[in-house]
């Protein structure tokens, strides 16, 4: 089994909660995604990362845990959504730093949240409202020029079990 794990929660405190979501109903056979959570007084709990793999979770979303501490359905969502993007590797030995460099300032300008996983994978919470536009710009540059890829989270909802 492998375990994706969050480095740096953006919601981290000191009463958060880990759990878990299978990532085979994504076709992640064999992966899990370890969820930081935030403890709700309705039993649920809110989302405090902003998932790598899991499709249709976003930071704030409410969630469902089943006894085993797995995810098992959004109770309420936030409304914010996720913006997956993962870099290319180059034989540029600068490109991935300039790269890198220039999507961390643009998260920043933008005034979003973001985790790392890794050195090539970000994710990027996007609450609703939010003008991607300066983003959007820089991603696409990174697709066209360095063959860079980015999806929705939400292009998937949330499941347990292989549609």
């Amino acid at each position: 089994m492998q375990y994706i794990v969050h480095e740096d929660p953006v919601g981290r405190t000191g009463s958060n909660y880990i759990a878990q979501a299978d990532l085979a109903p994504f076709g992640l056979d064999g992966q899990i995604e370890q969820l930081w959570l935030r403890p709700e007084e309705d039993g649920t709990y809110a989302v405090a990362c902003i998932p790598f793999m899991t499709y249709g979770l976003a930071l704030g979303d409410r969630v469902r845990l089943s006894p085993a501490a797995r995810v098992v359905d959004v109770a309420q969502p936030s409304g914010h959504r996720v913006l997956r993007t993962l870099l290319s590797p180059s034989t540029d030995t600068e490109r991935p730093g300039r790269s890198i460099s220039l999507i961390k300032n643009s998260i920043k300008e933008s005034g979003l949240l973001s985790e790392w996983h890794g050195a090539r994978f970000v994710a990027i919470d996007v609450p609703q409202g939010t003008d991607m536009t300066p983003l959007f710009a820089l991603l696409q540059r990174e697709v066209a020029e360095a063959g860079a890829f980015w999806e929705w989270a939400d292009s998937m909802p949330f499941s347990t079990t292989r549609s």
